[in-house]
């Protein structure tokens, strides 16, 4: 099959009749439209990065860390565009998104199934999470599998296994235990050590997109309840100590 088709052209090729058509504010509010593309275009970049980590997940369940590596940097490079665009959305004033805030109903960036998804395929699972979409609907099936599947993290610990580690039971402690003998030892088992950095990168990533998160949310909201029910700030500032690898920051102490 032709990589070219005769005739396509860029907008043909990347659906932009269906892609800019997608932006239908529901109010007349210039800054509705910022809101939209934003929450948009994360979601593409969602799309990506899910795209990403089950390749990432892939490679190190075949011990081929180098390729694993590439696909891991460039989930920390989406982690980081999209933490950047929280200063974009920032620039909504308080008073310019109460004036359409009514229109989003019971709509919350809560309900994305994708950043579910994320967190499952890292490997946060946490299944009370599947109760919020409805049963047979596609975001519910596609949690579910996340949930069976490997996670980046239980990859890394079959990987660690597979070297001749004991994780015993997979406690926090046996985890950490296996993974400060590697930095004890970095050169002898550089490529896990090195799988170890990359899963940091992704780790400080997310909880840097987590921070910028809360503040965008009180800049705009302060402490009121989110859309949807949420419970806005107070719930995310919960979120900021959640962490994939715990263990790869406790050592650290221990060194």
């Amino acid at each position: 099959m032709t990589a070219t088709p005769a005739g396509m052209t860029y907008a043909d090729y990347l659906k932009l009749d269906q892609i800019l058509s997608a932006q239908q504010p529901l109010s007349s509010l210039h800054d509705e439209m910022l809101f939209i593309v934003i929450h948009q275009t994360k979601e593409l970049w969602m799309k990506q990065l899910l795209h990403e980590l089950r390749l990432a997940i892939d490679f190190v369940q075949s011990d081929r860390f180098a390729e694993a590596y590439k696909a891991m940097a460039r989930i920390s490079r989406i982690q980081a565009v999209m933490t950047l665009s929280w200063d974009v959305l920032s620039t909504l004033t308080p008073v310019d998104y109460l004036k359409f805030r009514d229109v989003l109903g019971t709509s919350s960036g809560f309900q994305s199934a994708q950043f579910r998804e994320i967190e499952f395929r890292l490997g946060l699972k946490e299944p009370n999470f599947i109760k919020h979409y409805a049963e047979g609907s596609a975001e519910r099936a596609a949690l579910k599998r996340a949930l069976e599947e490997p996670s980046l993290r239980e990859a890394a610990h079959a990987a660690l296994e597979r070297a001749g580690f004991d994780l015993g039971d997979h406690s926090t402690e046996a985890v950490a235990a296996a993974w400060l003998k590697i930095y004890r030892d970095a050169e002898r088992w550089f490529d896990l050590y090195e799988l170890a950095e990359k899963l940091v990168d992704i780790d400080d990533a997310l909880a840097a997109w987590r921070h910028k998160h809360v503040l965008t949310v009180e800049r705009i909201i302060g402490n009121k309840q989110g859309t949807g029910g949420s419970a806005g700030a107070p719930y995310l500032r919960a979120t900021l100590e959640k962490r994939v690898f715990p263990e790869l920051w406790s050592l650290r102490t221990d060194l």
